[in-house]
């Protein structure tokens, strides 16, 4: 269905009735379209302009909806927007959104909130195919008009889809314009409104007894990478005592995030994935509030054992693990998305808190045992898997692999090489300049105590261990036995001429 002369007069002069059935039948046909080749640049101007007239008059919510579904279909082109994007146009579809002067009557009609919806949505796509939306509507208001309605988010009767594309809309100013970013964390305080509605939708979870639905982990997700937008370029070196105030406060709500449940497996993934990926993030000494104080009492009425370790509760590391083990468990196409995330989290929690280094050191190199007797990147241990990384011909999950469990060994050279083999850990000891294989000595801000227990049984395999390979192997019989001195002369010339081969 095309627009012609006839189509525009409809539009422009023809009854509402008349001009709501041409929009209906336009938009229902065009609902999956993405492109609109056959309409001239003046005709679609030409109709964006009576569409914007329109929502500018008193027309009946329904014809807003529908002028409002045709402007979003437009918007999914990334040119011929010119007439889309003027200071006008933005203005009118922002006060459709409700972000401009933002009043709820007690006797609101419900429907007004489809009106909202529609807007947003046209925002966010012409945010996203258009810099000139992106500049004008980072200065327009756009952004005081959400945070505004932020505020709000505890009214029950606002709908979940306006907080959605609200988010949406917000993430995508952030992602694109760098200069909205300081003006939400600073001049508007939206960092912590943000901080306050994850909390908000925990409690009320909490308070329901229930798991969170999807649209709460959507509406989570979205915040989180917000959230992610506005902390990515922080000074951690540079922060004062409410900034930093700021950020324990942000890792308690993650904390409690990572413990959440939610009644689907799939999203609990993906609000798993964002918290870590926020968690990048933070500044170090921050992560201590990953963890919980453990009195008596929850010692002796605690279900898991495992989760204390040194008077704290440990779950929270213990999501990440079970997180990052199952990554590795589920290689994706994309080994660097997948993994560089939750692989650089682990590095820095473990490097910044003692405890978490102590306890994950646990969890992924136990004492070693009979399974000296495997290569180290063989099995389906957190070790196992690890080790395997460490040839990963991604060079960026191979490098954090290996940083990962050289933090674990507390920076020993010794230690590492007997987790993982020589052979398996040489480029990394290689960058660091560590590739003599010396005394190991840790470096000095670990604490001294030892962690290093051996086993019985590996002490008994240690003569045997390969520390190339760092498996144990038979014992191999002397190669010259029963040779003459002159048998010996030969084989070591002939081995001097091949190295020399070689060589050239």
């Amino acid at each position: 269905m095309s627009i012609d002369e006839n189509n525009l007069q409809i539009l422009h002069n023809g009854s509402e009735q008349e001009a709501c059935a041409f929009l209906q039948e336009f938009t229902t046909k065009h609902a999956q379209t993405f492109s609109f080749p056959e309409l001239t640049e003046d005709i679609k101007q030409k109709v964006v302009d009576i569409l914007i007239g329109k929502l500018k008059i008193q027309n009946s919510t329904r014809c807003q909806i529908l002028c409002l579904q045709m402007l979003r279909l437009f918007s999914r082109e990334k040119d011929k927007l010119v007439n889309m994007i003027t200071e006008d146009s933005l203005s009118t579809i922002m006060k459709m959104a409700g972000l401009e002067h933002y009043v709820t009557d007690e006797g609101e009609s419900m429907t007004i909130f489809d009106v909202m919806v529609e807007a947003l949505m046209c925002l966010c796509n012409l945010i996203f195919n258009s810099f000139p939306a992106q500049r004008v509507c980072s200065k327009n208001g756009c952004v005081e008009g959400i945070i505004q309605r932020l505020k709000t988010y505890k009214d029950p009767e606002l709908k979940y889809e306006i907080k959605f594309y609200d988010m949406r809309l917000l993430f995508l100013l952030t992602a694109l314009c760098a200069d909205t970013r300081p003006k939400i964390r600073y001049e508007l305080h939206g960092f912590t409104y943000l901080m306050e509605v994850v909390d908000l939708i925990l409690r009320d979870a909490d308070s329901r007894t229930t798991d969170l639905t999807d649209q709460e982990v959507d509406l989570c997700c979205e915040i989180l990478k917000i959230l992610f937008n506005l902390t990515v370029s922080v000074n951690k070196n540079a922060m004062d005592e409410e900034e930093e105030g700021h950020f324990m406060r942000l890792v308690s709500v993650l904390r409690d995030l990572l413990m959440c449940r939610t009644v689907s497996k799939d999203k609990r993934e993906e609000l798993l994935s964002h918290t870590v990926n926020l968690l990048t993030n933070i500044p170090r000494d921050c992560y201590e509030e990953l963890l919980i104080p453990m009195n008596e009492i929850d010692v002796v009425g605690i279900e898991n054992k495992e989760v204390e370790y040194d008077g704290r509760n440990m779950e929270a590391i213990l999501v990440l693990l079970d997180f990052l083990y199952s990554r590795l468990d589920r290689p994706t196409k994309s080994l660097k998305e997948s993994l560089t995330p939750i692989l650089h989290c682990m590095c820095e929690t473990c490097r910044a808190n003692r405890s978490i280094r102590k306890f994950t050191r646990v969890k992924v190199l136990p004492p070693l045992r009979d399974e000296v007797k495997r290569l180290p990147e063989e099995g389906e241990t957190l070790r196992n898997r690890l080790c395997k990384l460490l040839t990963s011909p991604v060079p960026e999950v191979k490098t954090l692999a290996a940083e990962f469990l050289f933090i674990l060994c507390k920076e020993n050279v010794n230690r590492m090489v007997k987790y993982t083999g020589y052979g398996n850990c040489a480029g990394l000891l290689a960058a660091k300049g560590l590739l003599a294989m010396g005394d190991g000595g840790e470096p000095t801000d670990y604490s001294s105590d030892s962690e290093d227990s051996e086993t019985e049984e590996y002490e008994k395999l240690r003569p045997n261990i390969n520390p190339v390979t760092g498996r144990w192997e038979e014992a191999k019989s002397d190669p010259f036995a029963g040779m003459t001195e002159e048998q010996k002369e030969f084989e070591a010339m002939k081995l001097v001429g091949d190295i020399d081969k070689l060589q050239r």
